[in-house]
């Protein structure tokens, strides 16, 4: 009898212990980006400095864009890296991968593909995160969002921009509320996305980040050296702005004072969010601002094909089928 008490004992013990007993099992669609062999060394490798515990990379499907050269051409590469660097599994079908994984990361840089990968995985209900671009159109960000809680599945996306050291103090209320913010980076153009969906969507996570959600409005115009700038109108009087630049910098003022924004502190914050949101089921970034995010992108579009005009998110939404 006192047996059969102490195994039960440490059978309860045993189930109470960390995730250490067991590792999520991961699964990476699209093999395609620089983001790929980076994040599955801060998950994989306990050598590595920013190592995030709890998870480990076993599957993938390599995916790729042929008419995108910086897909095209790395594809092959990254895949060979996961597989003999990592030992993970290649899928020859998406199905297939997740059938054996406990949560997926869609990495494929190219966003235009995201809504169909994410079918299967949602369907198989395991966790989703989506790298950036979300999606390749408005209309498929809002998709993949109904689509996800209609089968009450976990998904969320976030550059690591959002993660900056900097950026998250101002989100958590160093300056008190934010009334003005500028965000600037990188804004190459792919032709197959709408402007700022490629690269400039790592500034405008910057700006949402410390503005939140609210913005309005927005108005397309250029720099003096004719680069993008986008200004968004917020309620309550608020002002935003991304400016495309070759660095991550910007500003917020609050009525508390003013900080820095925008800087980069590396993948490694962005990955333990990704873990976390996949151990606890509750996302870091909701849909709403994701949603708004693409939102004021997709305006900025519409505002430069009107020749600067004024175009409000709304306008937008509601052609995307919101």
């Amino acid at each position: 009898m006192k047996r059969t008490f102490l195994a039960l004992a440490l059978l309860v013990v045993a189930q109470l212990s960390p995730v250490s007993a067991a590792e999520l099992r991961l699964g990476i669609i699209g093999l395609d980006t620089s983001h790929v062999p980076a994040f599955t060394d801060v998950i994989n490798n306990p050598q590595n400095k920013a190592h995030v515990p709890g998870a480990k990379v076993v599957a993938a499907f390599k995916g790729g864009s042929p008419d995108i050269a910086s897909s095209r051409d790395r594809v092959e590469g990254f895949t060979k890296t996961l597989v003999e660097k990592y030992g993970v599994k290649i899928y020859d079908s998406i199905e297939e991968m997740v059938k054996n994984v406990d949560a997926v990361l869609i990495e494929s840089v190219d966003g235009r593909p995201h809504l169909a990968q994410a079918i299967p995985v949602i369907k198989a209900g395991k966790p989703l995160y989506i790298d950036k671009p979300f999606a390749g159109s408005l209309k498929d960000v809002l998709e993949i969002f109904r689509l996800a809680k209609a089968a009450k599945v976990t998904v969320w996306s976030s550059s690591s921009l959002r993660y900056g050291k900097n950026t998250v103090a101002v989100r958590e209320g160093s300056v008190g509320k934010v009334n003005y913010a500028e965000a600037s980076s990188p804004a190459s153009i792919e032709p197959s996305h709408p402007d700022l969906f490629w690269y400039g969507v790592h500034g405008c996570e910057s700006l949402f980040t410390v503005m939140g959600t609210g913005c309005e409005s927005v108005k397309r115009g250029m720099t003096a050296d004719g680069k993008i700038e986008v200004t968004g109108k917020w309620k309550g009087g608020r002002t935003g702005i991304f400016r495309e630049n070759n660095k991550y910098v910007g500003l917020a003022k609050g009525d508390k004072g003013e900080a820095p924004i925008g800087e980069s502190s590396g993948y490694a914050p962005l990955v333990a969010e990704i873990i976390k949101a996949f151990q606890t089921g509750i996302v870091p970034v909701k849909p709403e601002e994701t949603i708004e995010i693409f939102a004021f992108m997709e305006a900025a579009d519409e505002s430069k094909r009107r020749g600067g005009a004024e175009v409000t998110l709304a306008e937008v939404l509601k052609k995307a089928g919101k």
